[in-house]
C-alpha cells in the first residue's frame, strides 16, 4: 500500500540520519544523503520504500569501511571483513569494496607498499615476517613481492634493528652480545647469513679491532 510522507526529522543523536515518518507514523531512519530528495507529502510506493532501505544499508556499509579506514590504511580483505562481523549481506559488502576502489580508497598494492615502507622506519622487519604479515593481510602474492622487491634491503634493515637494540647491550661482552642480538633479529624475520654479518658489524663499530680479536680468540679456544 501507497504511504504518504508526513514529516522528515534529523535524528538528534545522528545527525547524517533522518527520521522518516509515513501517514503519521516513524516508519524507519534513513542516511542523509539517501533521503536528500525525499519531500513531506511524497508518496511512497512499496518498492520505493525497500529501495530507499536498501540505498540506506549501501551507504552504512560505506561509511562503516570509510571509518576504518580513516584509522588507519586497510587491506580489502581487512575491510571485507570488518563488515561481515557487522552483520553485512556478501552482495553489500561486495558492493562498497567496488565503491572504495572506484574513489581511490582501497589498494592492496599501494597499502603493502604503505606497510613495509611504515616498517622499515619504524620496526624494521626481514623479508619473511614481512611476507607473512602481508598475507595475513590478505594481500595477493605478486603484490607482496613487488612491494618487498621495491623497498627491502634487508641487509640494510636487519643493521637499522641492530643498531637500536644494541643500546642496550653495550655493557655485555661479545659472546653474550652475539646471543643476545642474534636473537633479536631471528625474531625480526632476518635469516642467518644476514644477522652474522650484522652482527659483527654492530659490534666493531662499538668496539675497537684489537677488542674484538681477543674476544674472537676467547671464543675459538
Amino acid at each position: 500500500m501507497d504511504q504518504k510522507i508526513t514529516a522528515l526529522k534529523v535524528q538528534k543523536r545522528n545527525p547524517n540520519r533522518v527520521n522518516v515518518y509515513l501517514d503519521g507514523d516513524f516508519a524507519f531512519g534513513l542516511a542523509r544523503v539517501v533521503a536528500a530528495w525525499l519531500q513531506i507529502g511524497q508518496i511512497l510506493t512499496p518498492e520505493k520504500i525497500t529501495s530507499l532501505q536498501a540505498q540506506d544499508t549501501h551507504e552504512v556499509a560505506y561509511q562503516k569501511a570509510l571509518q576504518l579506514i580513516a584509522i588507519r590504511p586497510r587491506s580489502t580483505a581487512e575491510i571485507q571483513q570488518r563488515l561481515t562481523r557487522h552483520g553485512f549481506d556478501p552482495t553489500v559488502i561486495e558492493a562498497t569494496l567496488e565503491r572504495l576502489k572506484e574513489n581511490r580508497l582501497l589498494d592492496d598494492a599501494a597499502f603493502a607498499r604503505l606497510w613495509v615502507e611504515n616498517r622499515s622506519t619504524f620496526r624494521p622487519r626481514g623479508r619473511r615476517v614481512l611476507a607473512l604479515e602481508l598475507r595475513q593481510k590478505g594481500i595477493a602474492a605478486d603484490a607482496i613481492d613487488d612491494a618487498l622487491d621495491e623497498s627491502v634491503d634487508d641487509n640494510a634493515l636487519a643493521l637499522q634493528a641492530a643498531e637500536r637494540y644494541a643500546r642496550r647491550l653495550q655493557d655485555l661482552d661479545w659472546m653474550a652480545f652475539r646471543t643476545r642480538l642474534s636473537a633479536f633479529l631471528g625474531r625480526r624475520g632476518f635469516d642467518y647469513q644476514t644477522t652474522a654479518e650484522v652482527v659483527r658489524q654492530v659490534w666493531v663499530s662499538h668496539h675497537t679491532l684489537e677488542t674484538l680479536n681477543t674476544d674472537l680468540e676467547i671464543e675459538e679456544n
